[in-house]
């Protein structure tokens, strides 16, 4: 608006570089006249100008690629199809088919017999009228003949029978029997230390789920052995599989004398070490423990035995030392034992200090295990006893020496065996003398474990580096099998 004149300005924009304009001036006329200024504009341009532009493309003339003779000759030999439809798929054809079984129901059907058949003049009930009946039936001419036409028909299934051997042995021959054969064994792969001086075997566990792998601990007993300086302090965990190199390390502080895989949850073991501290692995999170007993609350001895409870938890175990005490921990928290135990001889001399413990049979539930003792002697224990003197129970005088070794049965409990000096004995729980002993061995037996599938056969290890395999249900006085280990001491 300028003034008093209006003027309107009308802009459009033709072609596609909208560049031109057109401008139409109205001028007012009659005074004062108020014109409003209206601009409107409007693009025109062609799809293809718009995106980005292609460049790859060139328009080039078409290039003769050569032809393709044809032979009026074989025409004849073809019919013309017209129409004719291709269809063409870029991916393999595929069809889906379904199949469903006939499904069946069972259930269990009972059948009741009951006499029938007699005349409603007759009562079943009654002996006399049923033997009346019989007798006055046997007499007729047509039942004769009924039961000689049924006898000629049965004579043939019958006559068929008698040929047959029913009792013949079809497959005779098919198995071999081997109850017959001599027992052998075979060595099937051997593990080796893999550090350069090489250590002892003081515990070997099997991971419970299918014995794959087991963990072996490495230690040397011996009391300031000059090669203590330059040994491993590691243990190792193996693939049967893979015999030549392990499969998993774990390192302690200190050698480890025993170890166990918890039964329930096999990724979590405990072990005993040479300065009585008592550890949790858990192979899920490295080669370090992931729990320490604090040494001030731990054994004052090397831990000889360590074992898992059977509870309501997989995180109860107990272990076992020279220093007279059996300790009971929780893995979850190991600063101090949740309980412990004085092995304290009832019928020793007054002053006299604790048996110390060796080895450790804690397999049953129910608070009850064994503790075999440096002194030979078993003593039977029972953790829930209503008073504190009675969980040191019956002591049984076994061996000699120090009990190395201490199992249960496992299918007969009550029945449990130990390893001590020269011989292997056998004890049940209500006597308290050996129910057998083997014969005296000419080196030390170190360690003994039952089979898993037969009640009557066990395993022993000797010094001289002997493996016997007892049956007592096929010779008492001597093993049934027994294997050398060149050049080792099977502990």
């Amino acid at each position: 608006r300028n003034g008093e004149e209006g003027r309107s300005l009308r802009a459009r924009s033709f072609g596609p570089a909208a560049g031109l304009w057109r401008a139409n001036l109205r001028e007012a006329s009659g005074g004062r006249l108020a014109a409003a200024m209206e601009i409107t504009t409007v693009y025109q341009k062609e799809r293809r100008e718009f995106g980005r532009p292609v460049g790859h493309f060139a328009t080039v003339s078409p290039v003769d690629l050569g032809g393709f003779d044809t032979a009026p000759t074989k025409r004849e030999d073809y019919i013309e199809r017209n129409p004719s439809s291709l269809a063409v798929q870029a991916v393999p054809e595929q069809s889906e088919h379904q199949v469903n079984t006939e499904r069946f129901k069972y259930t269990s059907v009972g059948m009741f017999h009951q006499e029938g058949g007699w005349p409603k003049d007759v009562d079943s009930t009654e002996k006399e009228q049923t033997t009346r009946y019989r007798k006055k039936v046997e007499k007729d001419e047509e039942y004769i003949r009924q039961v000689k036409a049924l006898g000629e028909v049965i004579e043939g299934p019958i006559m068929q029978n008698i040929a047959v051997d029913i009792y013949e042995e079809y497959f005779q021959g098919e198995y071999a029997d081997h109850s017959t054969e001599p027992p052998s064994a075979k060595t099937l792969s051997v593990f080796k230390d893999p550090n350069e001086t090489k250590r002892s075997v003081s515990s070997i566990s099997w991971y419970p789920d299918g014995g794959k792998k087991l963990a072996v601990a490495f230690s040397t007993l011996q009391f300031q052995d000059w090669r203590q300086e330059a040994m491993s302090n590691k243990s190792y965990i193996w693939d049967v599989n893979n015999p030549n190199a392990p499969d998993q390390e774990l390192a302690p502080s200190s050698p480890l004398n025993c170890l166990q895989y918890n039964p329930k949850d096999p990724n979590l073991l405990v072990s005993g070490a040479y300065n009585g501290l008592v550890q949790c692995w858990d192979t899920r999170r490295g080669e370090a423990p992931v729990e320490t007993s604090i040494i001030e609350k731990s054994h004052r001895d090397p831990v000889y035995d360590v074992w898992w409870l059977q509870g309501k938890t997989a995180y109860e175990c107990a272990s076992t030392s020279t220093d007279g005490q059996v300790l009971w921990w929780d893995i979850r928290k190991l600063a101090e034992p949740a309980e412990q135990l004085s092995l304290d001889d009832k019928g020793a001399a007054p002053g006299a200090g604790p048996m110390g413990g060796v080895s450790l049979e804690y397999s049953t539930a129910g608070g009850k295990f064994l503790v075999g003792t440096e002194q030979g002697k078993v003593i039977a224990c029972n953790r829930k006893a209503k008073n504190p003197s009675d969980r040191v129970g019956t002591i049984y005088e076994g061996h000699c020496g120090p009990v190395y070794a201490l199992a249960r049965n496992p299918f007969f409990p009550k029945y449990f065996m130990t390893v001590g000096d020269w011989t292997v004995r056998l004890w049940n729980e209500d006597i308290k003398t050996p129910v057998m002993t083997s014969n005296y061995a000419k080196d030390y037996i170190l360690d003994a474990t039952w089979s898993p599938t037969r009640p009557g056969v066990f395993a022993t290890t000797k010094m001289d580096g002997t493996l016997d395999v007892w049956d007592y249900f096929y010779k008492q006085n001597e093993p049934a099998l027994s294997l050398q280990a060149k050049g080792c001491i099977i502990l």
